[in-house]
């Protein structure tokens, strides 16, 4: 019990790591290049920007405030440790922020700006999010959403945050802002994507044929990738069938499919999009 105690103390501290890189990483692609040059952030974070410059009140007391209800949805969805892990990015972010605003921005080009600036926030944000929690209340709703729709994270911010820029247009900032701040947020949902689901885009591929055997064997060779056989059965003929089963990347596909076509042209074969796999019999290896 005490190793396990010790094991779940290490785990603990190194998420606690990477959410803090990723709102330091994140707080630097927006007080460093996005903020300084009028371009607007989403979420939470643009709706605190679009008050603070309304009523001219400090943007991390909004921060707080409109953080709350979301961190009370994470807290009764999700759960305890994701939401004070949350809290605890929220707050890192809030500080970094704070420090980094005194500093002079990297770019004053709008266009380096908003690429430069979108691609480390996304990467921030991303990070935060695969570690197991969120810097904007938004994010919490995203993550609920993508569990039961088949909607992506960074899919879902960019839809909130569309409405968000259309509202700081109307209300506080220029259409040439907005414009910009779309660009960045079409960007960064990207990177967040990139860095919660991998940058590798995997591939589940799922073959039916008359000569498994052969097939499996090629793949096994060919490719060097772990094949599962499910076993099926044929609905009009009653006999039992192998199905195999494997995951590729997407540059190991044309060779999957060639070798699964020259053994069987009549093999039907059946791919999907995959976001992320672990365990050790993904990588190269023998068949189980």
């Amino acid at each position: 019990m005490g190793l396990t105690k010790k094991k779940r103390v290490v785990k603990e501290v190194q998420q606690l790591i990477m959410i803090t890189i990723g709102a330091i990483i994140a707080a630097v692609g927006l007080e460093l290049f996005l903020v300084p040059n009028d371009i607007l952030d989403g979420g939470i974070i643009g709706l605190s920007i679009i008050t603070a410059e309304l009523t001219g009140l400090n943007m991390s007391l909004f921060l707080i405030i409109f953080n709350i209800p979301f961190l009370y949805i994470g807290y009764k969805r999700i759960g305890t440790k994701f939401t004070l892990h949350t809290l605890y990015g929220v707050i890192v972010l809030s500080i970094f922020t704070s420090y980094l605003h005194h500093f002079e921005p990297f770019t004053d080009d709008l266009f380096l700006a908003t690429v430069v600036g979108a691609v480390i926030l996304g990467a921030g944000v991303g990070l935060v999010i695969r570690t197991g929690g969120a810097l904007d209340g938004t994010e919490i709703i995203a993550i609920l959403v993508s569990k039961k729709r088949p909607v992506s994270v960074g899919q879902f911010v960019m839809i909130v945050n569309v409405f968000i820029f259309v509202l700081a247009a109307l209300l506080v900032f220029s259409w040439e802002t907005a414009m910009y701040s779309i660009i960045t947020y079409f960007i960064a949902y990207k990177m967040i994507d990139i860095v919660v689901e991998g940058m590798e885009e995997l591939k589940s591929v799922t073959i039916i044929s008359d000569k498994p055997e052969e097939i499996a064997n090629s793949l096994i060779q060919e490719l060097g990738r772990g094949i599962t056989y499910i076993h099926g059965e044929g609905v009009y003929s009653n006999e039992p069938k192998k199905i195999i089963y494997t995951i590729v990347s997407r540059i190991e596909l044309s060779s999957l499919r060639t070798i699964a076509q020259e053994i069987d042209p009549k093999a039907l074969i059946a791919i999907e999009n995959v976001a992320d796999v672990s365990g050790s019999n993904f990588r190269k290896s023998s068949a189980h």
